[in-house]
């Protein structure tokens, strides 16, 4: 069994992944800053459950603590470290840029210089399917360029990318950057379209639908999402090519240890199928309050996840109603509503 330390397990992914691998057998060490950005007894209940686990140690500070995130790494003497955390959220990047840049690029450089005192196996990092930004040719790929970010939040993940490609070069260390397409379940983040709308409509509010509604997501359900994951540690470490070429479709470097990949459902669901499967979930109508296009958004997400399904063998595919149906479920419980 392996010795893991992850970042961010008090969080919606993070949570979901440390305990997929506690079930495994592993051994867990969690970081987690229990930041405001949402309601922390969430985050405290999530740790808490994790606790009930023997192999389970955490950490509480923040990422831009150099010293307590070292003394952490170098407590957990890891096989494995998968980086979760960092400031998120889209829209909120409009209102507090600086926290973006200090948890996440700082945060980042901090935890790859940690890493470094040890011989990791395999160091994976967050990303998102923001930084395709003002790409307009769907499926992404993660061949495509990527150079044309819409937020801060965006930037800063491109941002960690290019550090992990750098730090891979430099120092031997196999890295993969993954990146995310909406991502929901049981769990989730109160910020995140589905809880806050499954919220407001048992609370008879109006729920916000930007340009009009017209908007497509691939939505990936987080079992989905952290099996990817758990596969790629494992199974699809990157290899510097001794010739110097990656094979075709494939983003490993030529000159490092690194890869990206996508992990999406491969399936645009329109925004308005995606609220009437909430509406039929809860047995409530929604009442819509239609507004423009917001600062920084995109109309369409859609991966290309052939390359994941080609390195572990797996592609995401769970029912977008049948996942929003499990979210409701977990809701209604939790919330006793």
């Amino acid at each position: 069994m392996a010795r893991i330390f992850i970042t961010g397990t008090a969080g919606f992914i993070g949570y979901h992944l440390a305990r997929l691998l506690l079930d495994e057998g592993h051994t867990v060490h969690g970081f987690d800053g229990m930041t405001d950005y949402y309601d922390v007894s969430l985050k405290r209940r999530r740790h808490a459950m994790l606790a009930q686990s023997p192999g389970f140690a955490a950490t509480e500070a923040m990422l831009e603590d150099r010293e307590a995130l070292g003394a952490a790494v170098d407590a957990c003497g890891p096989d494995y470290v998968v980086h979760l955390a960092g400031q998120a959220g889209v829209r909120y990047s409009l209102e507090n840029p600086r926290s973006y840049i200090e948890a996440n690029v700082v945060g980042t450089f901090n935890l790859m210089e940690a890493v470094q005192r040890h011989r990791v196996q395999h160091l994976m990092m967050a990303s998102t399917s923001s930084v395709y930004g003002a790409n307009t040719d769907m499926p992404f790929a993660e061949t495509d360029k990527a150079d044309t970010p819409l937020t801060i939040y965006a930037a800063t993940k491109k941002a960690t990318e290019a550090m992990g490609h750098s730090h891979a070069h430099l120092h031997g260390l196999p890295i993969t950057m993954f990146r995310f397409f909406t991502v929901y379940g049981p769990w989730g983040r109160p910020d995140m379209a589905l809880f806050s709308f499954v919220a407001a409509i048992l609370e008879g509010r109006a729920i916000d639908l930007y340009n009009h509604g017209d908007m497509r997501r691939d939505f990936t359900y987080v079992d989905d999402l952290v099996r990817a994951i758990r596969l790629l540690m494992t199974e699809a470490v990157p290899e510097r090519p001794e010739d110097g070429i990656a094979p075709e479709g494939d983003s490993l470097s030529p000159a490092a240890p690194f890869r990206v990949v996508n992990i999406g459902n491969s399936r645009p669901e329109s925004l308005l199928d995606f609220v009437a499967a909430i509406e039929d979930a809860l047995g409530v109508k929604a009442t819509r309050n239609l507004l423009p296009m917001q600062p920084g958004d995109v109309p369409a997400t859609w991966a290309d996840a052939a390359l994941l399904e080609r390195l572990t063998g797996f592609r995401p595919q769970t029912d977008m109603r049948d996942g929003v149906r499990r979210f409701v479920d977990w809701y209604r419980d939790y919330y006793r509503v």
